[in-house]
């Protein structure tokens, strides 16, 4: 799912203490006129990414000044992925860069190209989640840059209390809370294909459970050995027909928008609303007063024990292996710099955080949503898994409007999981994948 859908934003000026960063003496390799080592740093041309960019800059300059960085931008989308590519191949990239985490990563042939990272002291902080998205076989490459997001429940509180209803850990508990909800006279769960992306929430937010029943599934996935018409990931779009089927939706299901399932959780017109957590931002901007009354919890598998939060990794920094001498040392220090508590303190001054950080180096600022705060315990008790774009490249384009068709009544679980079926078939042939 295209996270950049998601609204950020700006927070007031905070001030910013940042985190000193030693460098160790630096040769005339890769320095300027002023004696200083320069590195250039690339990032996209989008949202806050310039902001956040030139505001750690500046920040670094300060505590490390025999360094300086210059900031270059491209676009994103197809057209940065094709420049990224295109820069390693020529040897012409930037001496630190920002890209996606997870199989775009992959796609990059990181072993050739980058730079391994697995001796760099921040490599200890960051949570498995995260080193899974960042490394091959052979090395870890990438630091975070900006906080995780989460495919989950957004729930009203104040409807939870006034039923006494308590979070749900199974599938079953969700349907009896669901029951309760509906018979109160309240919408139980708010669906918005007007914005068709919106539906895929159900299928895409549960693939954290798939993985905690079947460890192996995005690898074998990915080789043609694994479908969405069996269990388990099947039971994301049986979960979505069984909503339907029980009447859980708001009538205007059909026609309602993001934003107005922004406004129906915020103000109790529904219970539940399956979405990603970078909602929250919208919560800020339109729903100030309500936040206290706004949370989230993970789409609930069968099993207690398999309901795992389902994580959409932040993007990373990464080093190409052009960069050497003077300028390595340097790049790694800025990259060092990115992921100390200084470092995220700026970030979470610019960028409204959609969740936990990816690192134990950094957290959360006290006066964040409870909805954040009420993910950081699936992080601390290891109870996060990967969304599948971070294992695997296959993703077929009809997703949102088949599951607007099963949340609709129009197609079946199973028949809608063995038409996407086909559809990632068609992509993972023109990826050239093999056993498809």
């Amino acid at each position: 799912m295209n996270s950049t859908r998601i609204r950020r934003v700006l927070l007031a000026g905070v001030g910013v203490a940042a985190l000193a960063v030693p460098l160790a003496a630096c040769g005339s390799s890769g320095g300027n006129a002023d004696g200083k080592v320069e590195i250039t740093f690339l990032t996209g041309n989008t949202g806050t990414n310039v902001e956040v960019a030139e505001a750690l800059i500046a920040a670094f300059e300060k505590e490390n000044p025999d360094i300086s960085v210059k900031l270059e931008t491209q676009p994103a989308g197809t057209e940065g992925d094709n420049l990224i590519k295109t820069k390693l191949s020529t040897g012409e990239m930037s001496d630190v860069f920002y890209y996606n985490s997870g199989s775009l990563f992959q796609a990059l042939n990181p072993d050739q190209n980058l730079v391994a990272l697995d001796d760099q002291p921040w490599v200890d902080d960051l949570i498995d989640t995260m080193k899974d998205v960042v490394s091959t076989d052979k090395g870890i490459y990438g630091a975070p840059f900006g906080a995780t997001q989460a495919g989950a429940v957004v729930y009203n509180k104040k409807i939870y209390a006034d039923l006494g209803l308590q979070i749900p850990t199974t599938w079953d508990e969700f349907a009896a809370n669901n029951e309760k909800i509906k018979a109160a006279g309240i919408t139980p769960v708010i669906q918005t294909y007007g914005d068709t992306w919106t539906s895929q929430l159900f299928v895409l937010g549960d693939f954290g459970n798939v993985l905690a029943q079947d460890a192996d599934w995005a690898s074998d996935y990915t080789a043609g050995e694994r479908k969405y018409v069996d269990e388990p990931a099947l039971q994301g779009f049986e979960n979505q027909q069984e909503g339907f089927d029980a009447g859980w939706w708001n009538e205007d299901y059909a026609s309602a928008v993001y934003d107005d399932g922004a406004r129906m959780v915020a103000t109790g017109e529904g219970a539940h609303y399956p979405i990603l957590t970078g909602i929250v931002s919208t919560f800020q901007q339109n729903y100030p007063d309500e936040l206290d009354n706004i949370g989230v919890f993970a789409l609930p598998a069968k099993k207690a024990e398999d309901t795992k939060l389902t994580v959409w990794l932040p993007n990373a920094v990464y080093i190409p292996r052009t960069t050497e001498g003077d300028k390595l040392e340097a790049a790694k220090t800025f990259v060092a710099f990115i992921n100390s508590p200084g470092g995220c303190e700026i970030q979470t001054t610019v960028m409204v955080p959609s969740g936990p950080f990816a690192t134990s180096a950094c957290a959360l600022p006290d006066d964040v949503p409870g909805l954040l705060t009420d993910m950081q315990p699936y992080f601390d008790e290891g109870n996060t898994n990967p969304a599948l774009e971070f294992l695997s490249p296959i993703k077929g384009p009809n997703l949102e409007n088949i599951t607007v068709e099963v949340g609709s009544g129009i197609r079946s679980a199973k028949d809608g999981a063995a038409l996407y079926d086909e559809d990632v078939k068609k992509q993972a042939q023109q990826l050239g994948l093999d056993g498809w």
